[in-house]
């Protein structure tokens, strides 16, 4: 019987940001020999078959499934797991056992560590939305009655202290990493393309980024520049960037090139002149890595964790000031040397990061609790 149970029920088919993590994370932990509760069997580990109908890929309906689970299925699991300790990759547990033992001051039921990757909802989704109540109610619960938490950057840290009133002492940073197998220089020509990694919600900023590619145009030489966009698109947002591309008359020049599988993504950005990502907030921002470990420069926001991911590494720029970001591009465009001195600050800063070290302070926090 495992005395660790690992949550994976919120990993999607295609993986993005949270998946990453989780998928990179598990050969490091295989050491503590714990059972994934996770859709698919995984290599190499004990596993539990769970609901594959529970993923953020289907929707408000794939989230519900998977709350109501945590909360009456999951502890069942951890009863008859015989658990000790419940590690999920992102902040989901079942609150109501953990409102209990709280009340009670037990510690002799279901003990959880988390990992908090942002609370982006409390900062700029609306206050009356679903992922803003989602954060400042469940989350805040998952928080307060979790063992430990652990979080992505400093900025992250510094939220959970803020909005929830957490102990410093309960948070471990463990900042992410970029697989370096996948993830590196290949020495490919440079295309005319700016690419765009991410989701088309409104605080990653996609529009910005096409307002400053917009801007670019006028600023850059005559030639067959575009912006490609790399990433799942949520069709509530869609037409109205596809309305955006058409007013500016971009359609020829701004590609959708949706999701694209992983073992891609290293020569889109290996060829493209920088990583534009203007994003308003991040919790760590794994695309900013994947390219600084390309040795793609990349044009990010001044704000949230990107400063700490990126170092001198990267062109910081306000997210919401499209003229700044145009004026990184067209330099990055135009001035050779200048690119390929971020280039090479890309190539040493990314060798910061590496899953291992994001695995040792993970792996001491749940051994101080199994």
């Amino acid at each position: 019987m495992s005395q660790l149970l690992i949550n994976l029920s919120f990993a999607i088919p295609e993986p993005t940001g949270l998946a990453t993590y989780a998928i990179e994370l598990l050969p490091h932990l295989r050491p503590l020999d714990p059972l994934l509760l996770a859709p698919q069997p995984i290599a190499d580990f004990r596993h539990q078959v769970v609901p594959a109908n529970m993923t953020s890929d289907l929707g408000a309906k794939g989230h519900l499934r998977r709350l109501l689970w945590t909360q009456f299925r999951l502890p069942v699991l951890y009863r008859r797991s015989r658990s000790h300790l419940l590690f999920s990759p992102v902040p989901e547990a079942p609150i109501r056992l953990l409102r209990s033992n709280l009340r009670s001051g037990l510690r002799s039921g279901l003990q959880s560590v988390v990992m908090v990757h942002d609370l982006i909802p409390l900062r700029l989704f609306p206050p009356r939305s679903r992922l803003h109540l989602y954060s400042k109610y469940y989350v805040r619960w998952v928080a307060e009655q979790a063992a430990h938490l652990l979080c992505n950057s400093q900025a992250t840290a510094n939220d959970l202290v803020d909005f929830f009133q957490i102990p410093a002492r309960k948070i471990t940073i463990t900042p992410l990493a970029h697989n370096p197998d996948r993830y590196r220089f290949l020495d490919l020509p440079r295309q005319d393309y700016f690419l765009y990694i991410g989701r088309n919600d409104p605080y990653k900023n996609l529009s910005g980024a096409i307002a400053a590619f917009q801007q670019f145009l006028n600023l850059a030489p005559a030639g067959p520049w575009e912006l490609w966009v790399a990433g799942p698109m949520n069709d509530r947002y869609q037409p109205d960037l596809v309305a955006q591309i058409a007013e500016a008359g971009l359609t020829d020049r701004v590609r959708f090139l949706g999701y694209v599988p992983i073992e891609q993504l290293p020569v889109l950005l290996n060829q493209a002149i920088a990583l534009v990502f203007p994003t308003r907030w991040e919790g760590f921002g794994i695309p900013a890595l994947e390219a600084m470990a390309c040795g793609t420069p990349v044009i990010t926001s001044n704000l949230a964790s990107l400063p700490e991911v990126t170092g001198d590494a990267a062109w910081l720029t306000n997210p919401d000031c499209p003229a700044a970001i145009a004026a990184a591009m067209h330099q990055l465009a135009i001035d050779a040397t200048l690119w390929q001195e971020f280039r090479q600050r890309s190539l040493v800063r990314s060798t910061h990061f590496s899953w291992a070290k994001t695995a040792a302070p993970t792996i001491e926090v749940l051994q101080r609790y199994l």
